[in-house]
């Protein structure tokens, strides 16, 4: 019997909700040490949801434009540190195909280099753009490249279960 659910437009929305409201949980309960120069945002080991499917591309988008907002950012943070998540989860799904272990450079890379940015003239830090993205980059390597590893290997195991029903659109 065929699933009925496979590419269903109701089951991909459900998946990007729940990817953008565990974001959001996630870095408000870590809220302390989620923004800053010196940041560590948990809530960033969900980028590698992308390699498993498309709906967690507008679900981390969401997710974090959603955080950042109530976490009381600047607008600038709003709009660029929503825009780096989804550079990130775009370049993420577009590597799918290649080695598991390069899921987490893209959302790496785009925060490293957009939000020090963001840091300086959205709200003014004085420090040097370079030590800003060496900071930010070392935040995004632990979140992304460690913790989300470790989940993008236990969700291997269940791949089949969990995202079944997702076949790529983009």
């Amino acid at each position: 019997m065929k699933n009925n659910a496979t590419n269903s437009p109701v089951l991909t929305l459900v998946y990007g909700a729940a990817i953008a409201a565990i974001y959001v949980v996630l870095t408000m309960v870590f809220l302390p040490i989620s923004f800053g120069p010196i940041q560590f945002r948990i809530s960033e080991l969900l980028c590698v949801l992308p390699y498993f499917t498309p709906a967690a591309i507008p679900g981390l988008f969401i997710g974090c434009l959603l955080a950042n907002f109530l976490g009381g950012a600047a607008a600038l943070d709003v709009i660029f540190g929503s825009i780096a998540t989804l550079i990130g989860a775009v370049f993420t799904y577009k590597l799918r195909n290649c080695s598991r272990f390069l899921a987490p450079i893209p959302p790496i890379a785009a925060n490293s280099i957009i939000v020090p940015f963001v840091l300086r003239f959205g709200y003014g830090v004085n420090l040097p753009i370079p030590l800003m993205i060496l900071t930010v980059g070392i935040g995004e390597v632990v979140s992304c490249a460690v913790i989300g590893l470790i989940l993008q290997t236990a969700l291997l195991k269940y791949k089949g279960i969990i995202f079944r029903s997702q076949k790529s659109t983009l």
